[in-house]
């Protein structure tokens, strides 16, 4: 069977451990999370956790299964199909500035609706926001300027809440 990429969401307990137990579910069974991002939700009693992993069907199944067992998971969602979920994601880029490839890096920053958010002697940092595509894409474009430092958050996603007011 061959693997792909899935990402889930979930609700859970905000308290110490509980990360910590999610994590240790993917790495006890010999699973990989490609990303991992937690953080409160507007209930501080609350924390959302998305993750994108790389797996077979079967084994996804039996992670589901595995996370929907752990006591302070409240929530499970499969956010693989584009329609169900909004993924997005950030990157901080430090990308070399000189004088003859500032206008070019400037009009690259543009087109992709990111931003300087600080402008150094010799660098400038970009933070781009958007699908996996999106900043994959503005990456492998600011690649030859020569990128010095690169992180990204991982996929956040959301559930689309559709209704008859209002179609996304």
């Amino acid at each position: 069977m061959e693997e792909q990429s899935y990402v889930m969401t979930m609700l859970v307990a905000n308290k110490p451990g509980v990360t910590s137990r999610v994590t240790g579910l993917f790495s006890g069974r010999g699973y990989n999370m490609e990303s991992i991002c937690g953080a409160p939700t507007h209930d501080p009693g609350i924390s959302r956790i998305t993750i994108k992993t790389n797996a077979t069907s079967d084994q996804y199944i039996e992670i589901q299964k595995q996370l929907n067992r752990l006591i302070d998971v409240y929530k499970l969602r499969d956010m693989t199909m584009e329609e169900k979920a909004i993924k997005r994601e950030m990157a901080l880029i430090s990308v070399v500035v000189k004088p003859e490839n500032r206008t070019e890096l400037i009009q690259q920053v543009e087109i992709f609706n990111a931003k300087i958010v600080n402008a150094g002697v010799d660098s400038y940092i970009i933070e781009v926001t958007g699908t996996e595509d999106k900043v994959d894409a503005l990456i492998k474009l600011l690649k030859p300027l020569g990128i010095k430092k690169l992180t990204r958050s991982g996929v956040l996603a959301l559930y689309r809440e559709l209704d008859d007011t209002h179609q996304a």
